[in-house]
């Protein structure tokens, strides 16, 4: 009578055992695919950056905002060393400090754009 039942219960824990590797299997399978996609994704990602970083190159080839931005900052550096034109710095500091917000963080905008900066997270309190 045992015997009779060993054959059944080794058959059930034989389909049990398949059914677990099946189901390792395909959570693997899942887990291949997902790492797949997300290469993928990044790849895309990388290659639209690269074409963003060679069209902006290209687009301030002829550009003077760069070296208009860095004129303007040697002007204000200098003018701090110079004790007659130091209130006028500071009284344009203040001025500026008093515009809007919105203003503000376009002014940080276009002069992150013109140095290639495209974030402006460093820049942000």
């Amino acid at each position: 009578m045992i015997q009779a039942l060993i054959g059944p219960i080794a058959s059930l824990a034989g389909s049990w055992m398949e059914s677990k590797v099946e189901q390792t299997k395909a959570k693997g399978r899942v887990a291949q695919a997902k790492a797949e996609a997300e290469a993928e994704v990044m790849k895309v990602a990388a290659t639209h950056e690269a074409g963003w970083e060679k069209i902006m190159a290209q687009a301030s080839d002829n550009s003077w905002k760069d070296e208009a931005w860095t004129i303007l900052f040697i002007i204000i550096i200098a003018m701090c060393f110079i004790p007659p034109l130091q209130p006028y710095v500071r009284e344009g500091f203040a001025a500026l400090d008093a515009t809007p917000p919105w203003f503000q963080y376009a002014v940080y905008a276009s002069i992150a754009a013109s140095f290639g900066l495209r974030s402006l997270k460093g820049l942000r309190k």
